[in-house]
């Protein structure tokens, strides 16, 4: 449960009239009035309520031969999280996440590490992963796949760039679960072949999906998509009220 920072109402985050986001926190209201209110001076009424960041998993190549424009594409997708003030997911992966993670850490972001391993020991000296560069770790112990659920569940919104195997995983997920997602043209592997992948799909979960070749321009354009109407899809089950059960939409 939310509360309206201008008028203090409780209010059901999905049912929000509208939403704004500042200092990578996403507030929200019961009315497009109280949105404007707030825009006008949002440090003042910032403070009336607790808010949370808007968290963006980025999902990408662990592994394999990346050039070092793909690597820096993946930089500058974490540096431009943490220039927003948000939060970074990632699978706490040496490649394309590492990258990601680095570039929000230089940009004095908080990153999240979700590991597949029970122990920061196995997950650097099994699972052969950095831990450097996040603030935070998660340990699972779900093995590489099972992690991946974990990635895309604690994401509002989801990047993918280039990617194997594991990458299309978490696609999927995120797909299937009607995420906001954001591909990085031009970045090889899965990412550019998602268009073909959508097609062949042909099913409407509710997911949205923004490309951009340039990552600053990409995140700035998921955020305006989540705060304009995306916030409104919290979850992929909708409650049938009259089995008394959740039901997947699609």
């Amino acid at each position: 449960m939310a509360h309206d920072p201008v008028c203090g109402i409780s209010l059901r985050e999905s049912e929000a009239e509208a939403a704004a986001v500042h200092r990578g926190r996403l507030y929200y209201f019961c009315s497009l009035e109280h949105r404007e209110v707030f825009e006008s001076d949002p440090e003042l009424y910032a403070k009336n309520v607790k808010a949370l960041p808007i968290q963006v998993g980025v999902m990408g190549a662990a592994s394999g031969y990346l050039s070092e424009e793909v690597r820096e594409q993946a930089y500058l997708v974490g540096k431009a999280i943490a220039e927003r003030e948000m939060v970074l997911i990632t699978g706490a992966a040496p490649g394309l996440p590492y990258e990601s993670a680095r570039g929000i850490h230089v940009g004095g972001g908080i990153s999240v590490g979700i590991s597949p391993a029970l122990s920061l020991d196995e997950h650097r000296y099994v699972y052969d992963s950095p831990a450097d560069v996040f603030d935070v770790m998660i340990y699972t112990g779900s093995g590489l796949m099972g992690r991946e659920i974990v990635n895309i569940r604690s994401s509002d919104v989801v990047i993918i760039i280039n990617g194997h195997s594991g990458t299309l995983g978490e696609f999927a997920i995120a797909y299937d679960e009607g995420k906001l997602i954001g591909v990085v043209e031009c970045s090889g592997g899965i990412a550019d072949s998602i268009p073909m992948l959508l097609e062949a799909i042909g099913k409407d979960t509710g997911a949205f999906v923004i490309y951009d070749s340039d990552p600053e321009a990409l995140v700035a354009r998921l955020v305006e998509a989540y705060v304009e109407s995306h916030y409104k899809h919290p979850s992929v089950f909708e409650i049938n009220q009259i089995e008394g059960r959740r039901m997947p939409r699609g």
